[in-house]
């Protein structure tokens, strides 16, 4: 199982950079054309979701690798049980505040679906589709969270906490800066 959620996580943080490279690309396209005079303003739409996607989708990703801003200044001061008991109280609040956010992704999704509800810019899109990243990401994230509260629980290091350590000890210090 192990290996199966570390593969999800990266695949997804994988998806979230191709959706950077896709915006960098339709914006790319996006300057070259309006040279032509070709009309482009639906691909500020596509971006808006494009942006979306690749917040959501590397969310998992970014919260496993430590990526995700955590103040640790006071944890790193408390003894090893107060450490746990924090990490664990912590974890207990990610993992209902993520629970709720997957709910409230998915039925939002799942509302736009039902109604077919459609997106008011200039592409004509089911909005569902562009919603979909949001859900999924979200439930991603969620499940990132309960992942590391049972790693936790189970005595275990947080994985962002070990990752971090490991490329300290290689002497990456780039994400802390």
């Amino acid at each position: 199982m192990r290996v199966l959620l570390d593969k999800l996580y990266l695949a997804c943080g994988a998806l979230g950079a191709l959706f950077i490279g896709l915006i960098g690309a339709l914006m790319i396209g996006q300057s070259v054309l309006r040279e032509f005079g070709v009309r482009t303003g639906a691909i500020n739409d596509v971006v808006a979701w494009f942006c979306a996607a690749a917040a959501f989708f590397a969310m998992a990703h970014a919260f496993k690798h430590g990526d995700f801003v955590r103040v640790t200044l006071v944890l790193e001061k408390l003894g090893t049980k107060a450490r746990r008991a924090c990490e664990i109280g912590s974890l207990l609040v990610g993992t209902l505040a993520t629970a709720y956010l997957a709910y409230a992704a998915c039925s939002t999704t799942f509302e736009s679906y039902q109604f077919n509800d459609v997106a008011q810019g200039l592409l004509a899109l089911p909005l569902w589709i562009p919603q979909s990243s949001f859900a999924v990401g979200s439930v991603l994230l969620f499940v990132a969270v309960l992942d590391e509260l049972v790693i936790v629980l189970r005595g275990g290091v947080p994985t962002f906490v070990r990752l971090v350590e490991e490329r300290h000890a290689k002497g990456d210090f780039s994400a802390d800066v």
